[in-house]
């Protein structure tokens, strides 16, 4: 175990490498399915996919689409008006062809940032490039046999690998950018971003040094959930401090991760650029996008995390509240959507973090369920506003208006939920509780302020939940007189 003062004598440094699978019909370079996620072992496989000699290779022009989409999403100004492709050679027994198609020299997307906030302060992690690239097939381990399958249906899988600039210094900075970096691509409609499929997979680089000059560096590989990102950064800088302070020498090699163990692995050296001996791809003519092109899928896109996030939090909406709203995607594009009175998206934002999100978390609905009608939810809000409904009564009468076509005044008519607010009505009954409560009437008058809860609880009570409970206390002081 290091000592925290041990510790804190390493500086740490770390990069991010991200897989984003685009959300295309069909490969990358063949006319095949995209989604292998139920699909038997190798039966969405092309000639292209098994690299038959003389196959071609044909570009699959909405993962442009997509990859520019993120151009803007990663704030790089757009995609490049000129990219091409190139062989990186390895062998893998899942790479038919002895190379993968990726890019190299001159990706599609260069530069850009993600913005994110640990514990209240922000910092800009910044964005070395973006490619294109095939994703290559599966081997596949049976339980108990000596031997490994492999399996093509991934092979082909049009993927954006996103590389960070190792800006990151501490785990929690690596599992916000990996958090933030999922909603960029998701709010962009770049990828479903489903982690447990695989649609998006975390290489993440670590090295530890005592000086400002990087340590060497491992990588581990294909993590897939953000909590694991964390525990895994955490997990191999104490296990690098631990070699270095025993007077070992890191090895730059490849790791992977152990969800159950928690911990990372050794799995093979780690190779260089010159490694991969990469070449131009013959057979894959340059893309070339021009500013009309560009402009196009500028204007398409839509409202970004970050937008959405100064919205709502302009309102004065709890952090926490804000970031699950984003986390949703369905009720933040809505409330962003909403142009009315900053009061009612407020309130109604506090409904879907309360209520609506209660129901979800007991796992009776999901958010695809609900109609988020906004004339309805603002009628609501506004009948709220004005005392027609108590708070209680608005949240039973959000669960119905979200689940069918009836109006909040329908629903609260028929519910028998209205608020008195007729001041004579009330008045009565007050008049009648103080009677009833002698006792307690006469700790009012005698200052203690408690016994008004008791009383208008009573009043409350005998309307049968109907009586305006700011009214009811107020005509319950000036009949007291105090």
């Amino acid at each position: 175990m290091i000592s925290k003062e041990v510790r804190d004598q390493y500086r740490v440094t770390i990069g991010i490498e991200c897989h984003v699978q685009l959300k295309t019909n069909t490969k990358l370079f063949s006319a095949v399915g995209n989604d292998a996620r139920e699909a038997p072992p190798n039966t969405l496989v092309s000639h292209i996919d098994f690299g038959l000699p003389g196959a071609l290779p044909v570009l699959n022009k909405e993962a442009v689409r997509l990859a520019a989409r993120a151009g803007f999403a990663l704030d790089a100004g757009g995609p490049q008006k000129f990219s091409k492709f190139d062989r990186k050679h390895y062998f893998y027994p899942d790479l038919p062809m002895g190379y993968q198609i990726s890019q190299y020299d001159q990706p599609i997307i260069l530069g850009g940032k993600v913005d994110i906030e640990v514990d209240g302060q922000p910092k800009t992690i910044g964005i070395t490039r973006a490619h294109l690239e095939a994703d290559a097939g599966k081997s596949v381990h049976p339980a108990g046999k000596d031997y490994s399958l492999v399996d093509l249906n991934r092979a082909g899988t049009p993927l954006l690998e996103i590389v960070s600039e190792p800006d990151m210094h501490t785990a929690q900075e690596a599992k916000a950018y990996a958090h933030e970096l999922y909603l960029l691509m998701r709010y962009a409609n770049v990828s479903d971003c489903n982690l447990y499929y695989g649609n998006m997979r975390f290489d993440v680089n670590v090295s530890v040094s005592k000086t400002d000059q990087r340590g060497t560096r491992t990588e581990t590989k294909n993590i897939n959930s953000f909590r694991a990102v964390e525990k895994a950064v955490e997990y191999e800088v104490s296990r690098q401090i631990e070699e270095l302070e025993k007077g070992n020498k890191i090895i730059q090699e490849t790791r992977g991760w152990d969800d159950s163990k928690m911990k990372t692995f050794s799995q093979r050296s780690k190779e260089n650029a010159d490694d991969y001996r990469y070449m131009p791809d013959p057979d894959i003519p340059p893309v070339v996008l021009d500013d009309a092109y560009i402009a196009e899928v500028e204007n398409s896109m839509p409202a970004m995390p970050a937008d959405i996030r100064a919205k709502l939090r302009g309102l004065g909406l709890d952090h926490a509240l804000v970031e699950m709203l984003l986390d949703n995607m369905i009720p933040a594009q809505f409330l962003y959507s909403l142009d009315v009175d900053p009061d009612h998206i407020k309130r109604i934002a506090n409904w879907f973090g309360g209520e609506v999100q209660g129901t979800i978390t007991a796992g009776e609905q999901t958010w695809e369920d609900f109609t988020l009608d906004a004339s309805r939810l603002v009628k609501l809000s506004e009948m709220t506003a004005a005392n027609k409904l108590s708070s209680t009564a608005a949240k039973e009468v959000l669960l119905v208006i979200l689940q069918s076509s009836q109006g909040p005044e329908d629903v609260a008519k028929e519910k028998n939920l209205l608020q008195v607010s007729d001041e004579g009505a009330i008045r009565a009954i007050v008049k009648t509780v103080i009677a009833e409560n002698a006792a307690a009437a006469q700790d009012v008058k005698n200052g203690e302020m408690k016994a008004i809860g008791f009383l208008t609880g009573q009043v409350m009570k005998a309307s049968k939940g109907q009586a305006n409970p700011a009214l009811a206390q107020k005509l319950i002081k000036e009949e007291l007189g105090v």
